[in-house]
């Protein structure tokens, strides 16, 4: 079954994170330095009895472990991260490696190599000025210990040499086991960021987009109200004359072409109030049942009987709650109606459900369904298989105009033929408040 998605709600989760998600992986990083600390000062002062400074080192480790358990409630408490906060805990990092070579026998201990690592991370998560202030760091406290710090006792000092090698080793590897997990971790973090500027680069320019359409619908229903108007006026007309009022088919006619007119007036209308342009008025208050009811009969209106199948309700729909009565939902729906009657003139279906705080519409039709690359540019602006200048406007504006209701839009081609669009929202977003009196 082919399927797509669109029109994701933006969530909290959603927001730049880069920084904040490596900052974790830096505090896990300070976890696994701290355990191998803890192995390392251990087979060196006990397995291979070398005296080290044990109370001074273990102060170190000390505060690496209060600085971690600090920086996770800092974190718990924060969304987002900026580069000074990185900054800081890499420099403090540095500073703690700093320490523990100075009592383990300063620039002699092979373990300075992982300086290497701290200019590394700098590199990928800092920008330019604060990498290169970590490197300076880093050069002056290798400068330092190596006139200061406290040498190591080793008998004989010949063994001294090769211990430096096994140093040397595991520190390698150390290294390199670091550097290949953490900074392929902070990459993706990166690119998942740069996905995401990329995602609200594009959401910019469809707002814009929608913008301009909204202009040119408000003009366009401006224009066309005079025109209808008039033609409304001569239809009256029309009515009173005895040529026509006699002959009971062509006052048929006259009446469906007045029932036309009436719901091009409120096409119209309900242009205008999407644009904003109704106001001062009180909005309509109406029922979650009602509302959808409407919806089903005003489109079913003028069409052949039987055509739409409406399956809603209180089993479906719970409780009745009173909501806003939004045009502009009304005009989603029935969008979705029209491009299914478009390929299925025979036969739509229309669903309503409530799943929790969710309210979940269903459009179901018996068309060719929708071809892979609409699928996939599913939402998208001029994104259609219709063969005509414009289409694919109706399911860019409705992926659109949920997302401002913070719902989804969802599409897939069903097994027994034809297609599903599936819109869902919270309601919420369309609860009525005291607050929308005013």
């Amino acid at each position: 079954m082919n399927s797509i998605t669109s029109a994701e709600p933006v969530a909290p989760s959603h927001i730049d994170t880069a920084n904040r998600k490596n900052l974790e992986l830096l505090i896990q990083l300070r976890w696994m330095a701290v355990l191998g600390q803890v192995i390392t000062i251990a087979v060196v002062h006990f397995g291979l009895r070398i005296a080290l400074p044990l109370e001074p080192m273990g102060a170190v480790l000390g505060a690496l472990l209060a600085l971690n358990a600090l920086s996770h409630l800092w974190l718990q408490k924060r969304l987002q991260v900026n580069s000074q906060a990185l900054f800081l805990a890499v420099l403090l990092d540095v500073a703690a490696l700093t320490v523990q070579l100075y009592f383990s026998g300063g620039a002699t201990n092979p373990f300075t190599a992982l300086y290497l690592l701290q200019i590394a991370l700098a590199a990928v998560l800092l920008p330019g000025a604060g990498a290169w202030l970590i490197v300076a760091a880093t050069f002056i406290a290798f400068l330092g210990l190596i006139g200061i710090n406290q040498p190591l006792a080793v008998e004989p000092p010949a063994s001294l040499l090769r211990l430096h090698i096994m140093g040397m080793f595991v520190c390698f590897v150390l290294g390199a086991v670091l550097l290949v997990w953490f900074i392929s971790r902070m990459t993706r973090n990166l690119r998942e960021r740069d996905t995401y500027l990329a995602e609200l680069k594009q959401r910019a320019a469809e707002e814009d987009h929608i913008v301009r359409l909204g202009l040119l619908a408000s003009g366009a229903a401006h224009e066309l109200g005079t025109p209808l108007a008039a033609v409304s006026v001569i239809l009256g007309d029309w009515r009173r004359m005895p040529e026509i009022s006699q002959h009971p088919e062509m006052m048929q006619e006259l009446r469906e072409m007045q029932a036309a007119i009436r719901r091009c007036k409120s096409i119209l209308s309900g242009i205008l109030l999407s644009a904003g342009e109704a106001r001062g008025e009180a909005p309509s208050v109406t029922t979650l049942h009602r509302f959808l009811d409407e919806i089903a009969r005003d489109w079913s209106d003028g069409r052949p009987a039987g055509t739409l199948q409406y399956h809603a309700g209180s089993g479906a729909l719970g409780e009745d709650v009173t909501i806003v009565s939004d045009q502009a939902l009304k005009q989603v729906v029935t969008n979705l109606l029209d491009n299914a009657y478009e390929v299925s003139p025979g036969w739509i279906r229309l669903n309503a459900e409530r799943r929790g705080d969710m309210l979940r519409i269903e459009v179901l039709d018996l068309g060719p369904g929708f071809s892979p690359e609409m699928l996939e540019n599913f939402g998208k602006p001029y994104s259609s298989t219709k063969a005509r200048r414009g289409a694919g406007l109706g399911l860019f504006l409705v992926t659109n105009v949920i997302r401002k209701f913070g719902g989804r839009v969802s599409a897939h081609n069903r097994e027994a033929g034809g297609a599903t669009v599936t819109v869902e929202l919270p309601l919420a977003a369309l609860m009525y408040r005291e607050k929308d009196r005013g």
